[in-house]
């Protein structure tokens, strides 16, 4: 070996890495010939990797109960059935836990019931369609009736034209199969308490009781400065008022910042909230579009109800050559396009990322499983490579949350301050060197000043 080889870093760690490896190829060959030698085996260990990820990534007619997968905590579900009759009544009533031995373990599983109710006469069932096109949802279901079951066989042989036909039972609109036999669908109005609705109640109450504690503890103490997590989250909302809101809209500022400073703590908490395993977090909240997708519209509505007249002549009418604009609207089209691509931004990018975060932890956990039946060395090794990753997201996941609730506020101030141009703002080189303007200037900077020398002389920095 040379010298040069000896004294290169770069080469030294190669080695290193290339040992590494072809240890964990000699570990893991022998363990996947055993499992190559027994596939029944592997057919019984195999895990539904997609269907698991699902689980705990999208809405629930019931909570999760900590470290237990046969178990759901029972929220109310609140459906209108197709005679415009409502009931309300628990999710418990949907589920139950069904118990199998597999490989000479006992394991258990959540399986979908038909809830019966009986009331003026009428007898009324509802049922968490898994066959059907409402997948996952309360749907109220019919025996089938002559006319249904020739419906029935039509569509099915459509089905099977087409060639794109699974094993086991088929996906038909407007019917759901169930416990071996078809019925007739109905999905009824579905207003009911599910887990991330839930979640939005306990998020808006932890921001209530933070906003509502910092204001009941100035009122009690003064301008005195809170400590410990009071003081950290007085912090924050000085940083995201003054930093952010304020630079963005200036004199606004008091007209907005209520909605903007209520966005950012509401979004965080859902962030954070969505990282804990147990109750009351595990609800993947801003991973929800539909969640996104309403703040979006939040912002999208203050930004453009609350648009200056100078708004909206630059997007009917913008400074630009007269052949942009007319006889073809080139920039009028452009403009208005950007009126909604503003909203999806937002909404996307939380979405997207916050999904993302949840994806990655999870299928960090699920590789253990995966690869458990390669052999107690490599599940060991994966294990505790799969853990140090796993806490590592998290703690990254930590700052996305932070960062993402940032983001989306400094975006909707920045889109809601482009709105609140006036035409004197817009022209404002032509009025370089107007003395008036500039005493006007100086006027309330010196009164701004005033008003935070009055508010510094308050404070107790005891």
């Amino acid at each position: 070996m040379s010298n040069i080889e000896l004294n290169n870093p770069a080469l030294r760690a190669a080695r290193r890495v290339t040992a590494l490896l072809a240890l964990m190829l000699a570990l893991l060959c022998p363990a996947m010939a055993a499992a190559e030698e027994n596939p029944a085996q592997k057919e019984e260990e195999s895990l539904d990797v997609k269907e698991i990820m699902f689980e705990h990534l999208l809405d629930g007619y019931g909570w999760e109960v900590p470290f237990s997968h046969s178990h759901r905590m029972p929220l109310p579900v609140i459906v209108r059935a197709e005679d415009h009759s409502w009931h309300c009544f628990s999710s418990a009533g949907l589920t139950a836990a069904v118990s199998d031995t597999v490989g000479g373990e006992m394991h258990s599983e959540i399986e979908p019931v038909v809830k019966t109710i009986e009331r003026d006469g009428k007898t009324y069932r509802f049922l968490i369609a898994k066959v059907s096109t409402h997948k996952d949802k309360v749907v109220q279901i019919f025996p089938l009736s002559a006319a249904d079951e020739k419906d029935l066989a039509a569509k099915l042989a459509d089905v099977k034209k087409t060639g794109d036909v699974d094993s086991g039972a088929q996906v038909v609109d407007g019917y759901v199969y169930y416990d071996g036999a078809y019925y007739r669908e109905y999905r009824p109005l579905d207003i009911s308490i599910t887990k991330n609705v839930a979640a939005l109640f306990i998020a808006v109450l932890i921001v209530m009781l933070l906003v509502f504690g910092l204001v009941r503890y100035y009122k009690k103490n003064g301008m005195r400065a809170p400590r410990g997590g009071m003081g950290f989250f007085e912090m924050l909302v000085g940083f995201v008022y003054y930093d952010t809101i304020k630079a963005s809209l200036g004199e606004n500022t008091r007209k907005f910042a209520p909605y903007l400073l209520t966005v950012f703590f509401f979004i965080l908490v859902m962030n954070l909230v969505g990282l804990i395993v147990i109750f009351p977090g595990g609800a993947n909240l801003t991973g929800n579009i539909a969640v996104t997708l309403v703040l979006a519209l939040c912002t999208f509505i203050i930004t453009n109800v609350f648009g200056t007249k100078h708004y909206w002549k630059e997007i009917f009418w913008p400074d630009v050559p007269l052949f942009l604009k007319f006889p073809l609207p080139i920039m009028q089209v452009i403009e208005v396009f950007g009126i909604f691509t503003k909203p999806a931004a937002l909404c996307v990018r939380l979405f997207a990322n916050m999904m993302g975060g949840h994806m990655i932890v999870i299928t960090l956990t699920l590789l253990i499983f995966i690869v458990g039946a390669f052999g107690a060395a490599v599940a060991g090794m994966t294990t505790v490579i799969s853990v140090l990753f796993s806490v590592f997201m998290l703690l990254l996941d930590v700052l996305v949350s932070f960062i993402q609730a940032y983001v989306f506020t400094l975006l909707s101030s920045l889109f809601i301050s482009m709105a609140q141009v006036h035409e004197e703002e817009h022209a404002e080189h032509k009025d370089k060197g107007d003395a008036r303007l500039e005493k006007e200037d100086e006027r309330k900077l010196a009164d701004e000043k005033a008003h935070f020398a009055r508010e510094a002389a308050q404070v107790d920095l005891k």
